[in-house]
């Protein structure tokens, strides 16, 4: 991980850059904000951690600056006149974290230590952010299908409400998008808006992260520290991979969450605070329930608002809006001249599975417009892995025709059936199974289906039809019209 240190003493920056040279991290220094933003343009670090006093710009007129062009890159604050009130700027403004001085090395290796291990979720389990145009989508979300119509439509609802929300999906489906729009569109907007990836904090750390200290309550607590709970007083806290939370502290969040109150660790006044909780995770909690992983009664306290995002395949009708917003996004960065992607290269994305989600689809994006010599995409220019999905038959997914047809073909040597009625029920079992096949990898979806096997949407219903499969598969939720025409 590559460390930008930013501070105008000299000493702190040899200091800094000694201490985390010897953990093994690559590490530059500058000595103001001016200095550090142009290094930063130049070759952009991972993480940087910057004065908060500093001549000719300081800390938060660069973090703001870092937000607006590298919106990927964490920022941890230092400072020696550091208050409640500094901190939720900084927070507020997309500070990762902050510290204040004077500081004990233990408290800066945490912090890093946290840094580094956000930087490697964020790589598993990515949010885009992005401004759209009219009719891609609404809450700075990209996507018009229905799916996501049904979660602006629950957006519009909970948003001014002080109910807690629990969103759930796979990895990269964009659980942060929802809580931020649901914070941005809310009486709260003003008020502090804190994110805590619960999976990047070591277990022996989660409750001074979440309700802070007092000076002494452990070692290298060199000063007092509010922790996230007291920092996103009268605004949101937005708690990520929440199923991370050790099972000790699922009973201190639960009173925390019903009481409004709680005590610093080492301190014995009890705070109260007035926040609104939003939690997110990939697991399955009731899975984790029965498991013995996670409290059922933590688990109600949460999920008052349920809302559940659908991977990218699930939403294959968003993956022309998603390209056209990378393809812009890639043009500007790599100045490349990329006009689109044809419609045969769009109908290989569409029937490609996307396990990692929008992640995968922008690297994806960005690779094939990094090595493109046209101007209009074709599946030719696509990655390979890509073509092999969409090339692959169905038919070798399944069990081959001699394994279907040879028992029944014991029952023609017996007289019992012709081998006209053989071959016209192997090949209905044959086609079947196809069907199935091709309906489960698309979740149902019908039009998604027809488009893998090859055949019109409608001449797979009539297939469904007379292979009695249209009841099974009744929660197809395409909105095509019933004669095919989407």
């Amino acid at each position: 991980m590559r460390v930008l240190v930013a501070d105008d003493e000299v000493n702190m920056r040899k200091v800094l850059r000694a201490m985390l040279q010897k953990d093994g991290f690559d590490v530059d220094t500058a000595e103001d904000g001016e200095a550090a933003l142009g290094m930063i343009r130049e070759r952009t670090p991972d993480l940087l951690i910057t004065d908060l006093r500093m001549p000719r710009r300081d800390g938060l007129s660069l973090l703001d600056q870092v937000r607006k062009e590298f919106p990927q890159l964490l920022v941890i604050l230092i400072t020696a006149h550091g208050t409640v009130d500094s901190a939720v700027a900084a927070l507020r403004r997309g500070a990762f974290d902050y510290i204040l001085k004077p500081f004990d090395q233990h408290e800066i290796k945490l912090a890093v230590q946290k840094a580094a291990k956000t930087l490697e979720l964020n790589t598993q389990n990515w949010n885009t952010t992005a401004e759209t145009t009219l009719g891609d989508g609404r809450f700075g979300i990209i996507g018009s299908s229905q799916r996501m119509l049904d979660i602006y439509s629950i957006i519009e609802k909970v948003a001014d409400t002080p109910s807690t929300v629990l969103i759930t999906g796979e990895s990269g489906t964009g659980k942060e998008l929802i809580a931020t729009a649901l914070h941005e569109n809310s009486s709260r907007k003003g008020g502090p808006y804190i994110k805590i990836n619960c999976a990047a904090i070591p277990k022996t750390l989660m409750e001074s992260e979440l309700f802070g200290y007092e000076r002494g309550a452990f070692t290298g607590a060199v000063t007092s520290k509010p922790g996230r709970f007291e920092l996103a007083d009268g605004g949101t806290l937005f708690l990520d991979e929440i199923a991370e939370i050790p099972g000790e502290m699922q009973v201190k969040l639960l009173r925390a969450l019903q009481e409004s109150e709680f005590e610093r660790v080492g301190g014995i006044k009890t705070l109260r605070v007035n926040v609104r909780i939003i939690t997110a995770t990939n697991r399955e909690l009731k899975k984790e329930i029965d498991a013995g992983h996670f409290r059922e009664d933590l688990f109600f306290r949460l999920n008052v608002v349920p809302i559940t995002l659908p991977a990218l395949r699930e939403r294959t009708d968003d993956i022309e809006l998603l390209v056209r917003h990378f393809v812009a996004k890639y043009n500007k960065k790599l100045k490349k001249h990329v006009d689109s992607f044809s419609s045969d290269a769009l109908e290989v994305l569409k029937a490609y599975a996307w396990p990692g989600n929008i992640r995968e689809l922008e690297n994806v994006v960005e690779r094939t417009v990094l090595f493109a010599e046209v101007t209009t995409i074709t599946p030719t220019e696509l990655p390979p892995e890509l073509r092999a999905a969409d090339s692959k038959p169905i038919l070798d997914k399944l069990p081959g025709v001699a394994a279907v047809a040879a028992p029944l073909a014991a029952r023609v040597v017996t007289g019992e059936f012709s081998m006209k009625d053989i071959v016209k029920q192997a090949t209905s079992e044959i086609e079947r199974d196809l069907i199935v096949k091709a309906l489960e990898e698309t979740s149902g979806n019908v039009t998604q289906a027809a488009k893998m096997l090859k055949i019109s949407r409608k001449g797979l219903q009539l297939k469904m039809k007379e292979l009695g499969l249209r009841d099974a598969f009744e929660s197809d939720k395409d909105t095509s019209d019933e004669d095919g025409e989407a």
